[in-house]
């Protein structure tokens, strides 16, 4: 069972990480659409997990693409609605369980299958990737490695605060392949008054080295990679991308 929360934004935080944290997705998108450059040219199908907000999305439909774009957070699939206009589809997705549209090209960003409840779980989600994946297709995801965690032992907590909202968020690392957040966000209600909202979001860590090898027999050739491009990720974010043969 997950939480009462749940592992996805809800509306407040959404619309945080909306207006302050697109800097991810600006970095990552310049490899992504390299990669991606073969899958556009024959007009292949994008699909997008963890779309956010569609700050990636945007990306994508600018470069051409054709684009599904999923969330599992209804209150972001709602702001890429607003966003990310010229996508062929906005929907609610859930990892690992939901069926996934076959698709020539598999994107996301901001480590969204790290928020799986667990390493089964994470690794299910992987292994259905793979199998959505047209003949010639690639996929390219970002997820939280064990140095994740080791990287931020004893970082300082977080806060920011800008005109129109606020946040704070607290670390903690309860296991070695857990590391959690606890987000409180203030936004204003509109009649001088601010309303506070708290949530608490877990992350899987695990050695993605191992990756390859669960992929071994899925007809993917995959490699873990520092980057998808030129853009520094974060200590501990590893780029994974995937090549079906044709």
């Amino acid at each position: 069972m997950r939480p009462p929360d749940g592992p996805y934004y809800r509306t407040d935080l959404a619309r945080v990480h909306h207006l302050g944290f697109g800097f991810h997705a600006d970095a990552c998108a310049a490899g992504i659409l390299a990669l991606l450059e073969p899958v556009r040219d024959r007009a292949g199908l994008v699909l997008e997990l963890g779309c956010g907000s569609g700050l990636l999305t945007r990306h994508l439909v600018d470069a051409g693409h054709r684009v599904i774009a999923t969330d599992a957070s209804p209150a972001m699939v709602e702001l890429a609605r607003e966003y990310a206009a010229g996508v062929d589809e906005v929907r609610v997705l859930v990892l690992p369980d939901d069926p996934l549209p076959p698709a020539d090209a598999i994107v996301s960003v901001g480590h969204v299958v790290s928020y799986l409840p667990d390493r089964p779980a994470v690794e299910r989600a992987f292994l259905a990737i793979a199998a959505a994946l047209r003949p010639g297709g690639v996929f390219a995801v970002d997820v939280c490695d064990l140095e994740w965690g080791t990287a931020r032992q004893g970082a300082p907590n977080y806060g920011r605060v800008e005109d129109d909202w606020a946040i704070f968020t607290v670390y903690s690392q309860p296991a070695p392949d857990r590391f959690v957040r606890d987000i409180t966000t203030f936004l204003p209600n509109g009649d001088g008054s601010w309303r506070r909202d708290d949530e608490r979001h877990e992350n899987v860590l695990l050695d993605t080295a191992l990756i390859p090898a669960l992929l071994d027999g899925s007809g993917v050739d995959v490699t873990v990679q520092p980057s998808f491009g030129r853009e520094a990720l974060p200590a501990g974010l590893r780029a994974v991308v995937g090549r079906r043969v044709s």
